[in-house]
C-alpha cells in the first residue's frame, strides 16, 4: 500500500507546493503526496520558477485549504512553516506528525526574491533527501 504524505504551510503558495513537487520527483510512486494551507491564496510565480529549474511543473497547481484533507488517513503530516505548525489542527488519521521549519521566501521583497525561493527549494530538497534516507535505513 502506498504511504500518504500531506505537506502543510500557511498559504499553500510556496514551501508546501515545492515540497509536494520535490517529493513526487525524488520518490516516484512510493508516496501519494498532497499539499494544503491554513488559508487559500495562489501558487507564487517564483515557486513555479524555482521548480521549473528542477524539471518540476507546478504551473497547474492551485492553493488548497487543509479542511478538504482532514477526514483522510495520512501516514505523514508535515508542516513546513512555523505558523502552520502552530495552527495545524489534529489529524486523527495521521500516523506521524513532523515539523520542518523553512524561512518564508515570500517575505523577501528585494531584487533577491527569486534567489530566496531557489534557496528554499534547495533546503526542502536537502531535508527530503535526509528524510528519505532515514526511512530507508
Amino acid at each position: 500500500m502506498t504511504e500518504r504524505v500531506l505537506f502543510l504551510c500557511t498559504h499553500n503558495s510556496a514551501r508546501s507546493q515545492m515540497a509536494e513537487g520535490l517529493l513526487r520527483q525524488m520518490a516516484g510512486n512510493r508516496f501519494e503526496v498532497a499539499s494544503a494551507g491554513t488559508e487559500k491564496t495562489e501558487v507564487r510565480p517564483e515557486a513555479i520558477e524555482a521548480m521549473r529549474k528542477r524539471g518540476i511543473d507546478l504551473s497547474r497547481h492551485e492553493s488548497k485549504t487543509l479542511d478538504r484533507f482532514l477526514g483522510e488517513p495520512w501516514d505523514y503530516v508535515i508542516t513546513v512553516c512555523d505558523a502552520a505548525n502552530e495552527s495545524c489542527p489534529v489529524f486523527p488519521g495521521a500516523q506521524h506528525r513532523l515539523h520542518w521549519s523553512f524561512p518564508d521566501p515570500s517575505a523577501v521583497t528585494s531584487p533577491g526574491r527569486q534567489a530566496a525561493f531557489d534557496r528554499a527549494a534547495d533546503a526542502i530538497q536537502d531535508r527530503l533527501r535526509e528524510w528519505l534516507g532515514q526511512l530507508a535505513s
